[in-house]
This record gives C-alpha cells, structure tokens and sequence, in this order.
C-alpha cells in the first residue's frame, strides 16, 4: 500500500445518493469525472476484471465466442431499424468532420447482425453465438446511484444466431441458465421476472433484477415466487357481471364537477343512493385522453400523432410507463389543447365513451377517437361517468351493455393486494435494479437488416436471434450495496481485489518482519494478498482503510503480537478474531481463504 495509487477519504464525497457510490469512493475504487461518468482506479479494476472473468468463463461455457465492436459507430444502420429516431434524447448523436451522422453505441444488436451477414450464408455456419464485453453510452436525463445509471457503463451483450426458432429458444435456455450460474458465482440475489421487450423488439423477454431498496424497477412477486416487471404484468381476466337489474342509463345535470372529489360530493349531495351507501370513486369511470406519438405507419410511412382515450377506475392512476409499454416503440404523452380540438366532440372534464371507440363509428363521427379500456373494467359492471355535454354526466352506464371498447389495455398503476396473473394469489410490490436480461428478438434485425442464410432445400430464410445482456458495471455496484456496513465494504472473496488485507502496525521491525514473511508464504499458494507496509501511519487509519477496502481476511502483525508470537486474524466484519502462531498463520489464512470460496 506504500505504492499503491490510493487515496482513502474520510468523509462521504457531497452527492453520493446511494451507499454503493459513496463507499467505492471513499475507499479509493472509482472517482468521479463527469455526472454519470466514473474514473476506475487500481481496485475497482482489479474487482470490475474479476467479474469480467465470471462472465467470460461462464458465457465460454456454453459455446459463445467473444469479439470487439468500435463504440463509435455510423448512423446508417440504426435508422435501417428504426432505432435512430427511437432512442430519441438517450443516445449520444455526433458528426465527424464530413459532416457524417455517428453515434456512441448504446447496444449493438445492429452490428452484430451487420457482421455475420458479411461473413456466413448457409445454415452449415449456424447456429453461432458472439458477444462482446464493452463500453456502451446512454445519455441519461439524470444520471443517480452512482455505477448503477450512468451515461457511461460496461456490459456484456451477447447475440444468438440460429437457422430456427427451435434454435433460438435453445439458445434463449442455454444463456438464461449462464447468467444463473453467473449471478450465484457472484453472489448477487437475483429474482427472475417477465418483461416487455420495448425496444429491443421481439417476443419473450426475461429481466433479472437484484432486490435492492435503491432500485428504479418495480416488480410484482407472486406467493408462487413467479415475478413480473410491472410494465409485463397481465390482470387476470374479471367474470362478467350480471347487470339485469340495472335501470337505464340516465344522463343527470352535474354543475362544477370536473374532478373526481367534485363528482363524488355534488353525487352525494343531490342523487344520493337508495341503498344509503356514499358514491366512491370507484362508482367513476374516467377517460383519460393521451397522445400516441408513432415513429412510422402514417402516410408515406412517417412519424404521425394519434389521439386516444383510455378508460379506467377512477379510484386508480394511469401509469404512463406501463401504458407506454402498451403502444411500443410509439411513445405517449398526455394529450394537449390542439389534440382535444381536434376533436370536438371531447368535452373537457366531462369526457364519457358514448362519443368514443365504436359508439363513435356508430353515431357516424369523422376521425373518431380510438377507445381503450383498461383491464380492471369488467363486462357489466355500472358507472357514472361523463355525457359528453358541459355539466352533464351519465349515471347507470354500463360496459356491455351501453358502451364498448375498441380493445383491453393495461393502463393503471399496479397495487399491492391485486391478483397475480398465476393465480397464486396477492401481489406484492418490490424494488429491484436490472442486472441482466435476455430478449428471443425473432426477426426483427434480421429482417430490417437482410440478414439471410441458404437452408438446406437452397431458399433464403432470415436468421433468428436472441439477445442477451449482463450490466457488468451495474452488478459490481449491486454487490457492494448488499456487502457493505456502516464502516465500508465486505466484499465476497472471488471477487475482493485481495482475499487476505495483511497489516504491520506500529515501529516494530519485527511486526513488519513477521507480515512479509506471511506475504510471500501466502503468495506462493496463489493467494492474493493487499499488504499494508506504510510506515509511520498510525494503527487506527490502517485499520480504518481496511474496513473501508472490505478485503475478506485481515492478518495483524503488531508489536504486542509478534513479541507473543502470533499473528492476529480476523474476518473483515470483526467477528471471529483470533490469534495463531506466526508458523501457522499462512495455514490458517489458507484455510479460511478455501472455506469462504
């Protein structure tokens, strides 16, 4: 450590928002350059290549073989995919001195796919896995958390290529099952959940996320253990409801009641149940009108905007990511002025569907506004709801039977309590951070890209791909977020920079006699060892870099003990120390090391 580039701090670096960013800078792992951008030092290298060789070993074992891709990449095959307009503001756009479109990759499905077109033709060359373990850039809005959302961050992306679909699903298990064994070599708590593809593109997409309280990903776990991304979730489908005894529906005057409160007291006030019971908002459909911006489809195929109306329980809130994950790759935002202009018969603060969806097309509106319903409105179940007049709402209306929906979405936030779509019972809502996913893409870039290949019969057939990601950076900084106390990081031995932190306290030439000799015993069996021979600094700070450092085992050679005879050991938390003869410590040490592996 006396040649170490290391500089420990004392105190918490001032915008360190999670313990993970705040103790690998404190203890000399990475240093920040820019928002989102970090510096690795001597450690965080040493941790961050461990890691790498999990991945690598684990990712080899299945048969994959590893390539480099540039980061710095050219325009043209990311708009063939569509993907340069839908990233929007989350890529790193640039021109070189030609004026020449680049960006700063984000992913690299495209050159993935670019590259073996170039070189393979015939299904003889499949199936073949490649990945890559690289720098990608995503401009992130508001960088947080240190490592877990930067603009700058390593991953491993991985991309399956198969002549069938059978094939990919293979590939798919073959992958899924390397990330397993990678997340248990590292431990990383994981949870499995379904996912949505976004823009990814393709068909089944698994997320595997650390349950972690700093997360920004919100799962739902079912008593069964099956988890969802919330955006996945399906709402099992409601039984219908008998609504015979319902009366007709009634429009009824509603003065000053554009809100939900509003429609609940004026309710109780002038039409109050004959049952006794007050209005509710669950009693309230609202339609909720929203903007679709699609990135294609409209004429000549261009980006064009698209009004539409979702209707969901009014005790419930739309969630704009999960609707979002609905329309993908559109993007949605809540309709504006002119949107609702544009359609006259939209009464503001009195929106109903019987000028929406198919009541529309019935009643003859031009350009009627497409009518959603969010899947917690069952088949006859009775609202009150707006009339489409100023001041005016239906009361007694009833899904089935009055109005119809052009189709179910899942629009609403999801709740603590709502049925898991296994049937196993109650969901809860958790935190995690993504750490890995894996996509079955099916043909998307192969199609957008030409990417064909001869089959046996001699016809050209598009290749089928999977795509599968592990955030290598990400996971180094959810693993010191579980590993950690209140006095620093406590790393798991596969991956600390060092198994064993040895330390020489005090002015004793003997001490520091006693700990090199221990180094170099060490040394020979392949143990790594972090050995603190700074001289004249005190007892105290060494101890308190090596609780910072978290190395697993820490081994004192002091004056009192090297005077006894022996050498203090102790596990990185404090627990379980103890003093053994000089002679033996490498033995101990060496024990130890093999039993935390």
């Amino acid at each position: 450590m006396s040649t170490l580039f290391l500089r420990t701090l004392r105190e918490d670096p001032a915008d360190a928002d999670v313990d993970s960013a705040r103790l690998l800078q404190r203890a000399g792992y990475i240093r920040k350059a820019a928002p989102g951008i970090w510096t690795w030092l001597p450690l965080g290298l040493q941790v961050l290549n461990k890691i790498e060789a999990v991945v690598r070993e684990e990712i080899n074992g299945i048969g994959a073989q590893e390539v480099h891709f540039p980061a710095l990449l050219p325009r043209e095959p990311y708009e063939a995919t569509h993907r340069w307009e839908e990233y929007g503001d989350n890529i790193f756009r640039l021109k070189d001195r030609h004026e020449a479109d680049y960006l700063l990759a984000p992913t690299h499905e495209e050159m993935f796919t670019l590259l073996v077109k170039d070189m393979y033709s015939s299904y003889k060359d499949l199936p073949v896995t490649l990945y890559q373990i690289q720098t990608k850039y995503r401009d992130e809005f508001r960088p947080r958390a240190g490592l877990v959302r930067g603009r700058e961050f390593i991953m491993k992306d991985a991309y399956s290529f198969t002549i069938d679909e059978d094939g990919l699903r293979k590939a798919y298990n073959d992958e899924r099952g390397a990330y397993e064994r990678i997340f248990r070599r590292l431990g990383v708590n994981y949870v499995i959940v379904s996912a949505m593809s976004g823009p990814m593109g393709g068909s089944q997409s698994e997320e595997f996320l650390a349950p972690l309280a700093i997360g920004e990903d919100t799962f739902a776990l079912a008593p069964s253990g099956k988890a969802w991304n919330v955006e996945a979730l399906t709402t099992p489908k409601l039984d219908d409801i008998d609504y015979a005894q319902i009366p007709a529906a009634e429009k009824r005057a509603t003065p000053d009641a554009k809100t939900i409160d509003g429609m609940i007291a004026l309710a109780d006030a002038r039409y109050p149940r004959a049952d006794g019971r007050a209005w509710a908002a669950t009693d309230i459909l609202k339609n909720v009108v929203i903007a679709v911006k699609h990135p294609d489809g409209g004429e000549d195929d261009k980006p064009w905007r698209e009004v539409v109306a979702i209707g969901v329980p009014g005790d419930r809130q739309v969630d704009m990511k999960r609707l979002e994950a609905q329309f993908a790759p559109a993007e949605i935002e809540e309709a504006n002025e002119a949107d609702l202009k544009a359609h006259a018969e939209l009464v503001p603060g009195y929106i109903g569907p019987m000028v929406l969806g198919p009541q529309a097309k019935a009643a003859g509106i031009e350009h009627p506004v497409r009518y959603l319903i969010d899947a917690h409105v069952a088949k006859g179940s009775v609202w009150f709801t707006g009339a489409d007049e100023n001041e005016i709402d239906y009361y007694d209306l009833v899904y089935g039977r009055d109005f119809e929906a052009d189709g179910v979405v899942e629009a609403v936030e999801v709740r603590p309590g709502d049925l898991s779509p296994d049937g196993s019972g109650p969901l809860s809502l958790e935190r995690g951070v993504e750490i890995g996913q894996v996509f079955q893409l099916g043909l998307k870039y192969s199609n957008a890209l030409g990417l064909k290949v001869l089959d046996q019969n001699g016809k050209a057939v598009p290749v089928w791909m999977g795509c599968y990601g592990v955030g290598v950076s990400r996971v180094l900084a959810c693993i010191a977020e579980a590993h950690h106390d209140d006095k620093g990081l406590a790393w798991p031995v596969n991956i600390a920079p060092a198994q064993v932190h040895i330390m020489a306290t005090g002015k004793n030439q003997e001490a520091f006699e006693a700990a090199e000799q221990l180094v170099a015993e060490l040394e020979s069996r392949g143990i790594e060892v972090l050995y603190d021979d700074r001289l004249k600094v005190s007892p105290g700070v060494k101890f308190k870099d090596a609780e910072l450092i978290g190395v697993p085992l820490v081994a004192v050679a002091g004056r009192d003990t090297v005077n006894n005879g022996t050498i203090e050991i102790r596990n990185r938390d404090g627990s379980d120390s103890v003093a053994v003869p000089v002679a033996q410590a490498a033995d101990v040490l060496a024990q130890r090391v093999a039993a935390l592996q």
